[in-house]
């Protein structure tokens, strides 16, 4: 493990946030060995070099717990955007959970994204910071088959070890469901794998879905999909280039067969999937004393 000097962990304050209503971003760790073939953050923008290589921020846990105390506002923090934060070296450096453990103490929020089944070892921490603050925890799930996904996320957690995740964390009450994006076209945009995801979210406990079907492309991140998908999928390569040239959002073409057998799915079961449904059942019952963004 290489450590890198950071001078903050939290981003500043956002007040109208309408991704999952985070007020804030943190990352712990810089890159990611998840291997995913269509990872937007291999992005030029964000200026990550070597992105496979996972490097841990120096002194993150101090840096943070500063910057907690001497925050005006307190909110729901965001953790996993940029890479997993649960990376095979987070299992012995435990810096995320140390990081949670801040949120809890300081009565912040937390919104967490992951494919990765080592969530589950800080449940308690989950429950802990739910009874102050709204706890988001969310599984990035774009294949209901395990060996596509071994392909499509080929480090990370298999799907079906991501859904027992699931059953765990919704079991011990803490609000939980699924990122379901991208969806990939031609590869994951048919019915059955989108079904598939809805009836495994709902025989495991999670109680939403956000989806987004289709993919972002950009810069080197669209090299980097184009080498994945020759290598896992020859001739679509060229299917991709003569249906979106260089656009940056490739949108599925049977966006509106997907989205209502979607639609029918979720609501058959109560799952909710509409943004601000989420961001309003993740805050219902927290008043305004206790989180200052309401």
């Amino acid at each position: 493990m290489e450590y890198i000097e950071a001078k903050t962990i939290l981003s500043g304050y956002a007040e109208s946030n309408n991704w999952f209503g985070l007020n804030y971003n943190m990352n712990l760790y810089k890159g990611c060995c998840h291997g995913c073939i269509y990872c937007d953050s291999r992005s030029e923008c964000y200026r990550i070099e070597e992105f496979d290589r996972v490097r841990a921020k120096k002194d993150a846990l101090i840096i943070l717990e500063g910057e907690l105390a001497a925050k005006r506002k307190n909110g729901t923090i965001g953790v996993g955007a940029m890479s997993d934060t649960y990376n095979p070296f987070e299992k012995e450096l435990e810096i995320t959970r140390g990081a949670l453990k801040l949120i809890d103490k300081y009565r912040y929020g937390v919104g967490l994204s992951t494919k990765s089944t080592l969530i589950t070892r800080d449940i308690d921490v989950f429950k802990s910071i739910s009874r102050h603050s709204p706890v988001l925890a969310m599984f990035t799930v774009t294949a209901a088959d395990d060996a596509l996904c071994k392909v499509i996320e080929p480090r990370a957690s298999l799907t079906s070890d991501r859904f027992s995740a699931l059953k765990e964390i919704s079991s011990a009450g803490i609000f939980s469901g699924l990122l379901m994006m991208p969806i990939l076209p031609f590869i994951e945009d048919n019915v059955e794998n989108i079904i598939s995801i809805v009836d495994m979210t709902y025989e495991n406990g999670g109680k939403f879905i956000y989806p987004g079907f289709g993919v972002t492309l950009r810069q080197n991140q669209r090299a980097w999909y184009y080498y994945a998908l020759d290598k896992n999928f020859p001739g679509l390569k060229q299917k991709y280039i003569e249906e979106y040239g260089n656009r940056y959002e490739c949108s599925i073409k049977n966006y509106e067969q997907i989205s209502k057998a979607f639609r029918e799915r979720c609501d058959k079961y109560g799952i909710i999937y509409r943004m601000k449904d989420i961001i309003e059942y993740s805050r219902s019952g927290y008043n305004k004393e206790q989180i200052s963004f309401f």
